[in-house]
């Protein structure tokens, strides 16, 4: 496992308590699991994702992440609609260890609130966060 100073935080994201990320993205925003997730789970081997067009409330579980060690639940960091989901963790989940801000993107959402982003932490608060 990584320690704390060796995770990959981008400063231009923003994160929740249950380590999904959200980052605006065409006036929608792309949301995934942060490195400090995926390095806690392990090697991911499934990746299971909502539908295009479901609503969630925030907070909501909208799928999960299975991994050699574990099944986690993802929890939706924003209120909105699904408007893509990253088929390629279909034949590749690895992509969310590998790259989780990138490649390994899981939903595209259009948020019902655009200000909800405000309120997610920031990477100092985070990192505060996973310290404890």
């Amino acid at each position: 496992m990584k320690g704390l100073e060796e995770l990959n935080l981008p400063d231009d994201i923003r994160y929740a308590k249950s380590h999904e990320w959200a980052r605006p993205s065409d006036g929608a925003m792309r949301i995934g699991i942060d490195d400090y997730a995926q390095d806690q789970l392990g090697d991911i081997v499934f990746v299971e994702l909502p539908q295009v067009g479901d609503t969630f409330e925030k907070g909501v579980e909208f799928g999960t992440v299975e991994s050699v060690k574990a099944v986690s639940e993802l929890f939706m960091p924003v209120a909105g609609q699904v408007v893509a989901v990253n088929d390629g963790l279909e034949d590749g989940p690895e992509r969310v260890n590998n790259d989780p801000y990138g490649e390994g993107w899981m939903i595209k959402v259009r948020p019902v609130d655009p200000n909800d982003f405000d309120g997610l932490m920031d990477r100092e608060a985070y990192v505060a966060h996973v310290k404890g």
